[in-house]
């Protein structure tokens, strides 16, 4: 009996070696996850794949769609599965290739990875293509450089038979490289860097700073719905809000103008260092790009980078913001960050900020206020909601102070 399902290919996985076994299992999970709101009855490895089935034993272009977004998955084929019978092959074939949409030529591609069938590969991309060019007459076939290319592969004693194929994000499963931290804006920046981070397998923790009391808390709702965006890459285990400007205004009266973005930035990294200790994480993450705005230069990064002991990753340090906004587009953000909300980066700005600070002076300027306690209270007020999109996060226990406030504006418990 043919039915129809999701065949799930994955590239640099396949490259784990020893290993290999733990990434596949963990983009299992991730896609058991992702894929809730469909009715699936078995998400299963085969033989270098991962296979997604229906109840109705017909996988839609829905369903793969969702599956193209979740990190680990390089590439997604609607396959036909059937067995080793010749005319069943063959059939799933012509309908796989009726469904290629418009194309001038095609070539047939069989493999066996079971030497147990009795065909060889020659022999199957004979009987296949025969049967193509009386079903398709009007196409010629090309075995260099085809417009589709009709796949028949057997494996564990199945044929699954497929030529419908689009590229998925790639990367590694989240839940594979650990835990980091990013720094979350509601601009185009920041949830990209976010993103591609979780590409590579890591979960994420945003941490966002408010303007808040000193602005409205619209920068805070426009996280909310970027983290709902990510959603289906499932990157995201839990979102922090830190209301800063209150303490932004203290900094604003005891640096020099010229220095204050450089201080905001120091306190918002050991802020950040301090609940990327509490959660067990490995690095910190933000959205820079080198020479982007006035913070951003060589030495204006590493005057900051000294306010920390943890490495600081910059995925975006060498992206344009146009390439920023392209990719911004692609993950579904864009829309949302091109919204304007007062938040902490826009409060208390100088006129002239400083481009190439020099570190005595950055320090001088950092011991005239009280920033271990600044921090330590930030700490205090920090705010949080989490979002089980993300199966691989795990909240910390037993670390966090029982007196922390619900999460504003969105709700949420104590821990």
């Amino acid at each position: 009996m043919t039915e129809r399902l999701c065949l799930v290919h994955y590239h640099e996985i396949g490259l784990k070696g020893k290993n290999r076994s733990t990434f596949e299992n963990q983009l299992v999970t991730n896609l058991h996850r992702a894929l809730s709101a469909f009715d699936v009855t078995n998400i299963a490895r085969i033989s270098g794949y991962v296979i997604v089935e229906t109840a109705d034993r017909a996988a839609s272009e829905e369903l793969a769609a969702a599956i193209r977004r979740v990190p680990g998955v390089a590439r997604v084929s609607l396959a036909y599965r059937c067995g080793l019978d010749e005319s069943e092959y063959v059939a799933a074939a012509i309908r796989a290739l009726g469904e290629a949409g418009d194309f001038a030529s095609f070539k047939v591609h069989a493999r066996r990875s079971s030497t147990t069938y009795e065909r060889h590969t020659l022999e199957m991309n004979q009987l296949v293509g025969s049967a193509l060019c009386e079903a398709f007459p009007d196409k010629k076939v090309d075995v260099h450089h085809p417009d589709v290319t009709v796949v028949v592969h057997v494996v564990q004693g199945s044929t699954y038979v497929y030529a419908a194929s689009a590229p998925g994000v790639g990367g590694l499963p989240v839940g594979t490289a650990g835990k980091v931290v990013t720094l979350l804006s509601s601009g185009f920046d920041s949830p990209v860097a976010t993103w591609m981070v979780g590409r590579r397998g890591a979960i994420c923790v945003p941490v966002h700073f408010s303007g808040r009391p000193m602005t409205a808390d619209t920068s805070e709702w426009l996280c909310q719905d970027i983290v709902d965006a990510l959603a289906p890459s499932g990157v995201v285990g839990r979102l922090y809000v830190v209301p800063f400007g209150e303490r932004q205004r203290e900094i604003s009266l005891a640096v020099p103008q010229s220095l204050r973005i450089i201080m905001y930035r120091r306190v918002m990294l050991q802020v950040s260092e301090r609940i990327a200790r509490l959660e067990g994480a490995k690095a910190l993450v933000t959205g820079e790009s080198l020479g982007q705005v006035a913070s951003q230069t060589l030495e204006n990064i590493a005057a900051v980078n000294e306010a920390v002991t943890m490495p600081v990753l910059r995925p975006l340090i060498g992206s344009d913001k146009q390439e920023i906004i392209r990719r911004a587009e692609q993950i579904g953000t864009a829309e949302i960050s091109s919204q304007t909300a007062p938040d902490c980066c826009t409060l208390f700005m100088p006129r002239r900020p400083e481009t190439h600070a020099r570190m005595e002076q950055v320090l001088e300027a950092w011991e005239s206020f009280d920033h271990e306690a600044m921090v330590e209270s930030l700490v205090d007020a920090v705010e949080w909601r989490d979002f089980p999109q993300c199966p691989s996060y795990h909240a910390p226990r037993g670390r966090l102070r029982e007196h922390h406030r619900e999460l504003a504006p969105w709700g949420g418990g104590e821990r």
